[in-house]
Parts: structure tokens; C-alpha cells; sequence
């Protein structure tokens, strides 16, 4: 299957994640064909972060879409797919990525009956909804699992949103999402314990007042961990090469 490097993108959900993701491969040179919204609070973000792209209703989007993002949230995936997958709505070598932690291509099952190409790459940051995750984008790493033929399409997206790509199978997926649960919440519960205790003691602004220490301490331990590096040099070049 050929495909030029420039994809027409389609969104469905404009929470924090979606307008993020459509942004950075906007700003990679693909064409963000439309994105779903619901709410005023989601259509605000939309418009914020995805100027000019209109909002569409989701059958109009898999229509003039070659990759589907779906950046709901996990407990709304499985039905979402099939409900789709039941009006024919997916198309043969269309590409559909979700971005829920725990779960691997399976849940996209559906689609892929129908001819779609299934992905699921997650970013293991935390998201504002805001530009300024498009400059966090750039310290992440984001979760690609996939069929090994079309890994290297998950991993150049990723390399184009300015992330690094994390090859994780599909039976480690609950595992990584375990991670990122606890990583997150430890943090947020160790700040708001921390700042209560400077609040009670009459410390105004203890968030500010503990922002280096907890930056350092997280660095310091961040530091001792062992990493590996993947190396994206020949990435870039690749972007959608066939995977038949």
C-alpha cells in the first residue's frame, strides 16, 4: 500500500489529548481534515489548538479520513469501534490509531475486519489541552503497539509530533498503563499532601515555594534509573512506507 507522506488526519474527541495530537502533526505537514465536539468547553479547545479545522460529525470524518485518531476515553473504545465498525464505516487501508494506555490493537478488532489498519500509541505525559503540551511532547515518549509491519508507521507519527517512540506488545500494555497510573498518581497525591502541610503552617503560595525541590527530587531520581535509547535517525524518512 503507497502513501505520500502527507496524511489527511481525522479527530474524534476534542478532549485534552486530540487537539494535541492533530496539532503536532499539523505542524509536521499533514492536513487535519476535521475533528468531533461535543460540548462548548470541547468546540473551545478544538478551535484553540486546531484553528480553521471544522467540526464534523464522526461518519463524515472516517469518510474523508485516511488516519482516525481516537482520543476518547478507554471505557467508551470498545463500543465506539464497533458501534462504527457495525455501519460499515471503516474502510480498507484506512489507518485508526487510539490513545488509551491499557489497551493494545486488539479493541480495534472491528475495524480492521473491515480492511482498517489498527495502531495504538499513547503518550506518557500529562495533558493540558494547552500548546504548552506541544513543547512537552518533545521530553516524552509515547507507547507504540502494533503489528510488526506497521510499527514503523506508529513510530514515525510519533517521531513527527517531536515524541519518542516505546515499542510495547500487546500483552504489556495493562502493565505500562499500571506504570503511568502510579507514576501520576504518587506525584499528585505527594504534591497535594506537601502543599496542605506548607498551607497549614501559614505558607502562602506552597506550590511555588515547593516547585524546585520536587522538580529536583524527581530529576535525581529520574537520573538513577537505567534507560534505553532508541535510535529514530532513519524515521523520519519512512513516514507510511508499505506495509502489505
Amino acid at each position: 500500500m503507497e502513501r505520500s507522506g502527507r496524511l489527511g488526519i481525522g479527530i474524534i474527541g476534542a478532549g485534552r489529548v486530540g487537539p494535541v495530537f492533530g496539532a503536532a502533526l499539523a505542524g509536521a505537514g499533514h492536513a487535519i481534515v476535521g475533528i468531533s465536539a461535543v460540548s462548548q468547553r470541547s468546540r473551545d479547545r478544538a478551535d484553540a489548538m486546531l484553528p480553521g479545522v471544522p467540526v464534523l460529525d464522526i461518519p463524515t470524518i472516517l469518510e474523508r479520513s485516511e488516519l482516525v485518531i481516537l482520543a476518547v476515553p478507554s471505557e467508551e473504545l470498545p463500543s465506539l469501534v464497533a458501534g462504527l465498525a457495525a455501519t460499515g464505516a471503516w474502510q480498507p487501508g484506512q489507518l485508526v490509531l487510539h490513545t488509551a494506555p491499557a489497551m493494545g490493537t486488539a479493541v480495534l478488532a472491528p475495524a480492521q475486519a473491515l480492511g482498517a489498519i489498527p495502531l495504538a500509541v499513547h503518550p506518557a505525559m500529562a495533558f493540558t489541552g494547552t500548546s504548552i503540551d506541544l513543547v512537552r511532547l518533545r521530553d516524552s515518549y509515547c507507547a507504540v503497539t502494533a503489528a510488526s509491519v506497521v510499527q514503523p508507521i506508529g513510530m514515525a507519527l510519533v517521531v513527527e509530533m517531536g515524541a519518542e517512540p516505546l515499542l510495547v506488545d500487546e500483552d504489556d500494555r495493562p502493565s505500562y498503563a499500571e506504570a503511568i497510573a502510579v507514576a501520576t498518581g504518587f506525584s499528585t497525591a505527594i504534591v497535594a499532601q506537601a502543599t496542605d502541610a506548607l498551607a497549614a503552617i501559614g505558607v502562602e503560595n506552597a506550590g511555588r515555594v515547593l516547585a524546585p525541590l520536587v522538580r529536583s527530587a524527581v530529576e535525581n531520581a529520574l537520573a538513577s534509573a537505567t534507560k534505553d535509547t532508541i535510535d529514530l535517525s532513519s524515521m523520519r524518512d519512512h513516514l507510511l512506507e508499505d506495509d502489505s
